[in-house]
């Protein structure tokens, strides 16, 4: 089984300036509770109140349990769901709420690829025609380069330029994510928005596409926003790391600060409980363990939404919103000191 690269502080240049920012992100669904017709209105906060931001030739990782918003801020942010409200930023330019006609000159700058590479590729187009694609619509290169160019990044991403004839059902589930991988960087964007690309994976398939986003941002200066829920993976791949808890940033923070020092209770819980590959270690780990279920996310939380499973939460938790401070350690916690 292959395994994972050294560490990316040993791999990769320093992060330079923003290339995308989000401020106050909201994304509410409304739908309607109880009988047809006679039923009352409910709100689904999705994401509620999200604020971030990543570096040229950074990756930012997103984690959190099922359901806490990670994808549905992915989506907002390339404009797949519209936002509520909030602003998004791409290169300094304010993208939210503009047109399709107005949003085209931007979507180069910002790709995404996909959480299952089975159902992200079209089954009637060749390898080839998919890789290519986005070059047809962004008018690039020749017609006779755009093959060339297929080839390239086909062998860019570890697959035989001879396949690009080939349909997806034709490739494992690990080449079709570099199908997905490659398409992306047919426009050369800046950033590319990734939505759990490995976790329809094998755990070795997983560490190859790691490996491969790794060394392509290496070469290419790529950032990422980078969206899972297994640990070690955002471990391993991210500069910094971003919580989420019921639509909102609980915890942000270098990615070695936050995994050696985690301040915020629900990710000490998190931390806790992913497995130590050392049995000395594991017998000596400490698991914290969450009282209740996670709130439903169309009830308004006055407080902290944590509060009903904080093992420190208290009364003032319940009614004062905490906000997200800190400095360079940020963390949304009224018992931590920032």
């Amino acid at each position: 089984m292959q395994t994972m690269t050294e560490p990316r502080a040993e791999r990769r240049n320093k992060p330079g300036a923003p290339v995308l920012e989000a401020r106050n992100l909201k994304v509410h669904f409304p739908f309607r509770r109880g009988l047809p017709f006679v039923g009352k209105y409910g709100v689904i906060r999705a994401v509620d109140g999200v604020s971030l931001h990543v570096n040229e030739g950074e990756t930012l990782g997103l984690v959190g349990e099922s359901g806490c918003g990670k994808s549905t801020t992915a989506r907002a942010i390339v404009g797949l769901t519209a936002p509520t409200s909030g602003e998004i930023y791409l290169n300094g330019a304010r993208i939210d709420g503009l047109s399709s006609s107005a949003m085209f000159t931007h979507r180069r700058d910002m790709q995404m690829v996909f959480q299952n590479p089975f159902s992200s590729l079209n089954p009637r187009m060749t390898v080839g025609a998919i890789i290519r694609e986005p070059m047809d619509i962004f008018h690039l290169h020749s017609r006779r380069d755009r093959r060339l160019e297929v080839m390239r990044l086909m062998d860019l991403v570890g697959l035989n330029p001879r396949y690009m004839n080939r349909y997806p059902h034709e490739f494992s589930g690990g080449q079709r994510q570099r199908i997905g991988v490659a398409r992306a960087l047919a426009v050369e964007p800046k950033i590319i928005l990734c939505d759990e690309p490995v976790s329809a994976l094998d755990v070795s398939i997983q560490a190859q596409v790691i490996n491969l986003l790794m060394d392509l941002q290496q070469k290419l200066g790529v950032a990422y926003l980078f969206i899972a829920h297994d640990l070690a993976v955002v471990r391993h791949i991210a500069h910094r790391v971003g919580v989420m808890y019921l639509g909102r940033i609980v915890e942000l923070a270098d990615a070695d600060a936050l995994y050696a020092s985690p301040k915020h209770p629900y990710t000490q819980a998190l931390l806790s409980a992913v497995p130590v590959p050392n049995p000395q270690r594991e017998e000596q780990r400490q698991y914290v363990a969450l009282a209740g279920e996670p709130p439903s996310p169309d009830r308004q939380y006055p407080g902290c939404p944590f509060a009903p499973r904080c093992p420190i939460g208290d009364e003032h938790c319940r009614e004062v919103a905490p906000q997200l401070a800190g400095g360079q350690h940020l963390v949304s916690c009224h018992k931590v000191e920032t």
